[in-house]
This record gives C-alpha cells, sequence and structure tokens, in this order.
C-alpha cells in the first residue's frame, strides 16, 4: 500500500523536521510501528487517533505535526511494503531461473500476512488505492530502468506490463479472489512476469 504523508496538509507525506532529524524519524518509526499493532487488533476504520497516539507514547499535537490524519500515516506505514516488493522482484543475479522465483519474493508474500488487514485497506482489488498506485509508479520506474541497462527492446511499455500485472495481482490475492498459499503465488507471479519479460514487441 503506498505513498508517504505530510501533517498538516491534506494527503501529504511524513513532514515535520528536517529529512535528517533523528527525532523525527524515530517519531514517524513509533507511530508507524503502533498503527501496526492497532490494525493488528482492529479494522483501520476503528483505530483512532487517541489510542494510536497512546501507544505510541506521543502527544496528539505530535501525531498532527507528522500527519495530516491517520489514512496519511497507513500510507507511510505501508511504504516499506513498496519498497520490499520493488526490491524482491529484482533480487536475483546473473540469469534468472524462470521457474524459481528468488527467495525474497517467497518471502515478501509470506510476511504480508500479518499485517493483511491494512494493506487492504489501501490497496484495491484490481490494484488501486493509495498502495497500488505507489507500487505501479516504483516498480514501473525500476523495471523500465533495469531493462534500459540491459538494452532490452521496449523499456517503457514492458515496465508497464509488469507493474500493472503484479500490483494486480498482489491486490486481488490480498482480498482472496486468488486462492493460492504465499510460496504458490510468488511462483505463479514470477512466471507471469518471466512471460511479459521474454514477449516478442516487434
Amino acid at each position: 500500500m503506498t505513498g508517504e504523508a505530510r501533517g498538516g496538509t491534506a494527503g501529504g507525506s511524513p513532514g515535520s523536521g528536517a529529512p535528517g532529524d533523528p527525532r523525527a524519524a524515530r517519531t514517524r518509526a513509533a507511530l508507524r510501528q503502533a498503527l501496526l499493532d492497532e490494525c493488528a487488533e482492529h479494522p483501520l476504520e476503528e483505530v483512532g487517533v487517541a489510542a494510536l497516539v497512546r501507544r505510541a507514547g506521543v502527544g496528539r499535537a505530535t501525531f498532527y505535526l507528522h500527519y495530516a490524519d491517520l489514512r496519511a500515516l497507513a500510507a507511510d506505514a505501508c511504504a516499506s511494503v513498496v519498497r520490499e516488493a520493488v526490491d524482491a522482484l529484482h533480487a536475483w543475479r546473473g540469469v534468472p531461473d524462470p521457474a524459481s522465483p528468488p527467495p525474497a519474493l517467497t518471502a515478501f508474500f509470506t510476511g504480508l500476512t500479518p499485517h493483511a488487514a491494512l494493506y487492504r485497506t489501501l490497496l484495491r482489488p484490481g490494484g488501486g488505492g493509495p498502495l497500488g498506485e505507489s507500487l505501479h509508479r516504483e516498480l514501473r520506474e525500476r523495471s523500465r530502468r533495469e531493462r534500459e541497462l540491459a538494452g532490452a527492446p521496449e523499456p517503457e511499455l514492458i515496465a508497464s506490463a509488469v507493474a500493472a500485472s503484479f500490483t494486480g495481482v498482489l491486490a486481488d490475492w490480498l482480498h482472496g479472489l486468488i486462492d493460492a498459499p504465499p510460496e504458490a503465488v510468488a511462483a505463479r507471479v514470477w512466471r507471469l512476469l518471466g512471460v511479459l519479460h521474454r514477449t516478442p514487441t516487434r
């Protein structure tokens, strides 16, 4: 699920303090972890700012200094999922084995389970929602760049297809529209993306 959010602006990104301010970073990390812990016990729509800041050990004003609202915090909390997904899909060296996904990709799908309810809030079926938009954008850019560096044809076209396919499969799996354990869906989506990369474009 996607995007980072800035307190004080509607739907912005985390924003209080200088980018390298360690205190601001620790505060945001505490708020992100508190949200994940709360969402392990309640749906996101039932989580309140009061309970969240108590768990994080910060004041309500501090929360709003960093985030516009809970959805902005949720998007920031899920930003690491985007990074992990993009890295997992590129966690190989040399010629990738089309029949065997990188271990990092299997670990990525397995690691989604504890906070799946939160991710479903920000990633709608088909790949929409703030998490889907962020994942599509970051994965498309990484795939495009990798194909360009490799001299592969049609980097823009294939990158768009890869990003849309992976984001859609991930979303539908999280929403129960694809019935498969994490290991199986990782293997299947890996084979699917391999086919896209090998598709003749001329």
